[in-house]
């Protein structure tokens, strides 16, 4: 077993004081306390063993490494303590937000936290490995704690390693329901922002802002309680696995191996990239919820707004829970849609009738999101997510289970009613390389696209110039090294294509940009051999 390393970089005077930034890197095999007078780099995959605690300061900043793909992993038995406050949240984030840092941060920048318990998951054997680097999780103990994270910040996390193998922002594997996690926010993480794998932690006061993939992915029988969850898009920023607010699956395969995946939903905003119907959006976006592959989720109180399709229920066994009244969405709304406000998809020939069953249940729906009278939810840099006097949000919704974890009060609509439980821990940054990259995605290029993707070896790249420009297309791997500059040079107007061969690396998720005077572009595209 590797000891654990702490390393002094350096020391920075300030007025007054002074404080140092430290390495963490290898495994944390006793208890051990970050304090805020210093700050910390994670480098590597950060371990807290088995027996150890990892105490952490209420305004502590802890950096993650990006060329080492820094994470904190917490192992069945370890334990994190993160318990920031409303005046000073615990902040996970970029190195690149360093003072001084020349470089922008930005998706993916580093790994993310990963927790891991021994709570219940629906594996055969009880066990698995999770994504990305790796480790054992699950097993019979739904009463588990990893420890406790509250007033925390998750920035530019969330790596893809390869196809449906990737870090999340904040991701849960077999977490059990002794576990404290409430107040937490992951913005632009480069998949999803929270993904849960099995277990029955319940949470509380969660923020997803502008996630490349999935907002709130739950999977492998996960059982938890959450209320009060708000997620916002970037309208341009989508991945090709198809962004979704909700992907609820009870497997890959769709089984319906016990524990099922049921969590329990209450109050939840999900804000889409449309704000309204006439808005230019990423093609890749599909649905405010995709409820699919045998999962049974419980949802009340929700509100869905700008999606494509707002919700989906996808497969005979998801579709037959909510005939059985096994799964519902109760009194909740749905509005802004572009293609359709509710779908199935593979129903097996049952008589079901999705707009008459959310009808029945409360469901509302409205044509424009502002019928909905929420301040300003669409505001990337500022949104406000609170309903205004005479919103229907504010009724017709249903009382939440008067328990030892829901708060019986939220009688409206939404994740929030008259007090905005963002202010003063929660940020917006506003990221100039990618505001710029989609703000202006229109200007110079008509139409941007690979395919195959995934491909092997080779994948063809084509983009539309309406007007002649510079152009500069270039290939980099998920670190952000340059892996090669497909085209540099002056373009006329009109159609290109060009195939990139990959024959010679490694499979895994590489980035193309492609950018000329006014326009910058970002696209994964994923090698697999």
């Amino acid at each position: 077993m590797k000891k654990f390393l702490m390393t002094v970089m350096m020391i920075v005077f300030t007025i007054g004081f002074s404080f140092a930034q430290i390495v963490i890197e290898g495994d944390i095999t006793s208890d051990m306390t970050l304090t805020s007078n210093n700050t910390y780099l994670l480098r590597g995959f950060v371990r807290v063993q088995s027996g150890a605690t990892l105490y952490i300061q209420p305004g502590t900043v802890i950096y993650g490494e990006n060329t080492t793909q820094g994470s904190l992993i917490i192992k069945p038995g370890g334990k994190i303590v993160a318990q920031g406050t409303e005046q000073n949240p615990i902040v996970f984030t970029s190195e690149f937000t360093k003072p001084g840092s020349t470089q922008e941060p930005t998706y993916g920048d580093w790994g993310g936290i990963i927790l891991l318990g021994i709570a219940p998951i629906n594996v055969p054997g009880g066990t698995s490995t999770i994504e990305g680097p790796g480790g054992i999780y699950g097993g019979n103990d739904p009463n588990d704690s990893s420890g406790v994270m509250q007033y925390v910040r998750i920035e530019y996390p969330g790596i893809a390693f390869s196809l449906n193998n990737e870090i999340n922002g904040l991701t849960f594997g077999g977490v059990g329901s002794r576990t404290v996690i409430d107040h937490i926010q992951v913005s632009y993480s480069g998949d999803d922002a929270y993904e849960w794998f099995g277990g029955n932690v319940n949470a509380k006061y969660l923020i997803a802002y502008r996630a490349w993939d999935d907002d709130f992915d739950t999977d492998f029988g996960f059982q938890g309680k959450l209320q009060f969850l708000v997620s916002l898009k970037d309208p341009l920023v989508a991945d090709q696995s198809t962004s979704n607010s909700f992907e609820s699956d009870n497997d890959a395969a769709g089984s319906i191996n016990e524990p099922r995946t049921s969590p329990t939903w209450w109050n939840v905003t999900l804000i889409g990239p449309l704000e309204t119907t006439s808005s230019a959006i990423n093609s890749l976006y599909g649905r405010g919820m995709h409820l699919r592959r045998s999962s049974l989720n419980k949802i009340s109180n929700t509100i869905v707004m700008g999606w494509p399709r707002g919700i989906r229920l996808d497969g005979v066994n998801t579709i037959q829970g909510a005939i059985s009244g096994n799964m519902w969405v109760n009194n909740s709304i749905i509005s802004g849609w572009t293609s359709s406000a509710l779908d199935t998809v593979s129903a097996g020939g049952a008589s079901f009738d999705i707009n008459a069953w959310f009808i029945a249940s409360g469901g509302r729906t409205y044509t424009n999101n502002s019928d909905v009278m929420l301040t300003d939810p669409f505001n990337l840099a500022d949104p406000n997510f609170l309903p205004i006097a005479g919103s229907p949000a504010l009724t017709g919704a249903a009382t939440p289970p008067n328990d030892d974890f829901f708060d019986p009060t939220a009688t409206f609509a939404g994740a929030f009613g008259a007090t905005d439980w963002t202010a003063n821990w929660a940020t917006w940054p506003v990221v100039s390389s990618v505001d710029e990259e989609y703000t202006n995605i229109i200007s110079d290029f008509a139409l941007t696209q690979n395919y195959p993707n995934p491909f092997n070896p080779s994948t063809k790249v084509s983009y539309s110039l309406p007007q002649s420009a510079d152009v500069k297309l270039t290939v980099y791997n998920t670190l952000g090294q340059e892996v090669e500059i497909l085209v540099d040079g002056f373009k006329n107007a009109g159609t290109y294509e060009l195939t990139w061969d990959a024959s010679n690396l490694p499979s895994g998720v590489y980035i193309y940009t492609i950018q000329s005077e006014n326009t910058f572009i970002t696209k994964k595209m994923t090698l697999l051999k």
